[in-house]
Parts: structure tokens; sequence; C-alpha cells
């Protein structure tokens, strides 16, 4: 009768060594968020991002409340 409840799981990364980003392109609009290595300067990819929504759960998913964007 009542539909199951999703869990919502918190995932976890090294924030010493990675800082969330949102790559940006300036020609089209795409947008993938990620984590950036603080010492390689590599960039992860994690998820592309369509809409707000997704940015929003990208960032709950993570435990992040602010994300540096990049072009």
């Amino acid at each position: 009768m009542f539909g199951k409840k999703k869990k919502q799981m918190q995932c976890d990364y090294d924030r010493e060594r990675f800082k969330p980003v949102l790559k940006c392109s300036i020609c089209n609009g795409e947008q993938v968020a990620g984590f950036k290595d603080l010492k390689t300067g590599e960039f992860k990819e994690e998820a592309f991002i369509s809409s707000d929504s997704e940015l929003q759960e990208f960032k709950q998913k993570y435990g992040i409340s602010e994300i540096a964007k990049e072009y």
C-alpha cells in the first residue's frame, strides 16, 4: 500500500585532498559535477548536470553546501 522510502545515503570524499567543482562549458552550457585533486589538478567526473534539481541531488549526496564553478 505504501511505497518504500528512499534511503538518503551521504557519500564521503577526502575533503583534505579533493575540492568539489562544477565544470561549465561556455559554448553549450553543459555542466559536469566532480572533484578536483588539489595536488595534481586532475578532475574526476561524477555526474552530468542538466537541471538545478540534479545539482541539488549531487550536493546533498556528498554533503556539499558550496561548489566552485570552472569554465
